[in-house]
């Protein structure tokens, strides 16, 4: 995977120069947007519905054994904004949508399909790579805020129905709004937004390096999605540090 991080590097530069040209590609960016944002939305839900839950569950109890269950409000909010929720979904769609890019672009590179675009004198980087780099670096920095609100309910609703907690919801959200500032959910959506970079360009890498057929294509897509997961992680690190050296 490390052999090819030059090369991604490369792709991604070669992306970003393509970027004045971004006017063009309005179409397929939509389209992309609609597929990343609106068709994840349901399982976002759920799955920042019970993220926001489970932490509830398991650190509730504990904080009421010690007198400080509504401090409960506050330990979700800052767990789920500034890692829970951009981290998780980052995985999700590079799970749910680096996949589908990489068959995509692996397909249409193993049926020739990206040699007839040079043939007519098409970019492939401009037309295929651009319009999902860009879509997805909008889409997941905003799928993450909503991921954040309804972490947040989910918390709420374990802390208020659960008897070993039971903090009811007005105690749960005012301390919450108490410890989480601005600042804290700028810190989710930055992450987020270099999270979607490394997905959509990874992704798109190996789609573009696939060889052979159906089992290259997925070979490819088994590779966008492990290489995206394991490097959101590590920059998850260098990012947290960084953020905290800024104090965001």
């Amino acid at each position: 995977m490390f052999q090819s991080i030059g090369e991604i590097l490369i792709l991604l530069w070669c992306t970003l120069r393509t970027a004045p040209k971004i006017v063009h590609q309005r179409r397929k960016i939509l389209e992309q947007l609609f597929e990343i944002g609106n068709a994840s939305l349901l399982m976002a839900c759920i799955l920042s519905m019970f993220i926001g839950g489970v932490l509830a569950l398991q650190s509730g109890p504990v904080l009421a054994e010690r007198g400080l269950s509504t401090y409960i409000g506050g330990l979700v909010g800052l767990s789920v904004c500034k890692e829970l929720a951009p981290v998780m979904m980052a995985i999700f769609i590079a799970g749910r949508i680096g996949s589908a890019m990489s068959a995509e672009i692996g397909s249409m590179r193993a049926y020739q399909e990206i040699d007839a675009l040079r043939t007519m004198n098409i970019d492939p980087i401009q037309y295929l790579v651009l319009p999902r780099l860009v879509a997805i670096s909008v889409a997941l920095p905003l799928l993450v805020v909503f991921s954040i609100l309804v972490g947040w309910f989910g918390g709420g609703l374990v802390s208020m129905s659960n008897q070993k907690i039971g903090v009811p919801f007005q105690a749960y959200f005012g301390h919450l709004r108490e410890l989480v500032q601005v600042h804290d959910v700028a810190n989710g959506i930055i992450k987020s937004f270099f999270f979607a970079v490394v997905i959509g360009i990874v992704s798109c890498h190996q789609g573009l390096q696939t060889i052979g057929g159906p089992r290259g294509i997925g070979r490819s897509v088994t590779k966008a999605v492990v290489n995206s997961i394991v490097l959101i992680l590590i920059l998850d690190y260098f990012l947290t540090r960084l953020l905290l050296y800024f104090n965001i």
